[in-house]
């Protein structure tokens, strides 16, 4: 087809439902002309702003989730189960962090330049990165809640048993990035396109938020369970335990659950709202905080390293050692530091000693 042919076509299928034809020859400034969605040919202040701010958590993200692997493979007190999961953690936010710089280099008067096969490579990198950071939190979820009903420090989990829950972390991951290339988007269906991502169909982004809000209450019902388990159990060993350890042991899971689930809830959620009210069609405007949110939820790829690493005493120091790698490891042990885990794992015999004596 010629311009004007194409124009023609344009014309029709914007004025009527005709969905018979496929624009695969098309780039990506028609399709965003469909949508409404402008591109601008010249930097805003708005542009500059969302790009230094992107850049800026895309360096954080990389830098802290880099840190966290480098810790995992250097002490050798992190090879187990929980820790390989939160390496493959620190995996996907790395990806995250990467897959948003590239998008940083690809967006505002930048965008227009790209192809359709450009542009669904951009996207598909942001979907990738973001299911498997979303699933990695899943897993680590189910790992705790089966360590702490075993009241044990570590999963028993086999070696061969993790690598295939990240195999198939990446695996679902992939996927999810690959279904608009692959079909699920809008170039055979104008009137379906999505107004923040005008090359995809709005069923895709309804199903993708969907997936997401699914997995978190999943995450919820996970966390909450662990909580009220570990406060039924310590109320039980109180006469066993001192009354510090019982406060520091229901105040620590508390907190801990508390961090997780509100600086997940605050990262995603209105991003996942707006991908639901464009998926519905609503008119409004979503564009206007499009790339704000898209900015908070990357930052729940850099928020996961405080909350599941930071936090463990043996993680900074580690830490300490890679960012000071001049510095030579002292002798000796460190200062105890009771966890939750550890708490439990030590009023454990207590409490069992307790239940044997009343049985007799």
């Amino acid at each position: 087809f010629s311009d004007t042919t194409s124009t023609r076509h344009l014309n029709m299928v914007l004025n009527s439902s005709n969905t018979d034809r496929c624009y695969f020859d098309q780039n990506v400034s028609f399709f965003y002309k469909n949508t409404g969605k402008n591109i601008s040919t010249h930097w805003r202040n708005r542009d500059y702003v969302v790009v230094t701010l992107g850049m800026t958590v895309c360096f954080i993200v990389i830098f802290s989730n880099l840190l966290v692997i480098g810790a995992i493979f250097k002490n050798r007190r992190f090879h187990f189960p929980i820790y390989y999961l939160l390496g493959n953690l620190a995996v996907s936010d790395l990806f995250s962090g990467v897959s948003y710089l590239h998008l940083m280099f690809h967006t505002g008067p930048w965008t227009i330049k790209l192809s359709t096969y450009q542009w669904f490579i951009r996207q598909g990198l942001i979907d990738t990165s973001l299911t498997a950071s979303v699933l990695n939190l899943l897993a680590v979820a189910m790992e705790r809640h089966q360590t702490i009903f075993n009241m044990q420090l570590h999963s028993k989990m086999s070696t061969r048993r993790v690598f295939f829950i990240i195999f198939s972390i990446w695996i679902v991951a992939i996927v999810m990035g690959l279904f608009p290339t692959m079909g699920w988007n809008c170039m055979c269906n104008l009137p379906q396109c999505s107004t923040m991502a005008p090359l995809y169909s709005r069923s895709f982004l309804v199903f993708w938020a969907v997936l997401n809000l699914v997995t978190f209450s999943i995450m919820v019902a996970i966390y909450t369970r662990i909580f009220f388990y570990v406060r039924h159990k310590s109320k039980q060993m109180k006469e066993h335990t001192t009354h510090t350890r019982h406060k520091e042991t229901v105040f620590g899971l508390m907190k801990t659950v508390s961090m997780i689930l509100g600086l997940f809830v605050l990262c995603w959620t209105p991003g996942l709202v707006l991908l639901m009210l464009d998926g519905v069609n609503c008119k409004c405007k979503v564009l206007s905080f499009e790339k704000y949110f898209l900015v908070l939820a990357e930052c729940n790829s850099f928020v996961n390293p405080i909350v599941y690493c930071f936090r463990d005493q043996e993680m900074r120091r580690t830490f300490k050692e890679l960012l000071c790698f001049l510095c030579r490891r002292k002798n000796g042990t460190s200062e105890n530091q009771f966890t939750t885990l550890e708490v439990l794992s030590e009023t454990k015999g207590d409490y069992i000693s307790h239940e044997q004596n009343n049985s007799h």
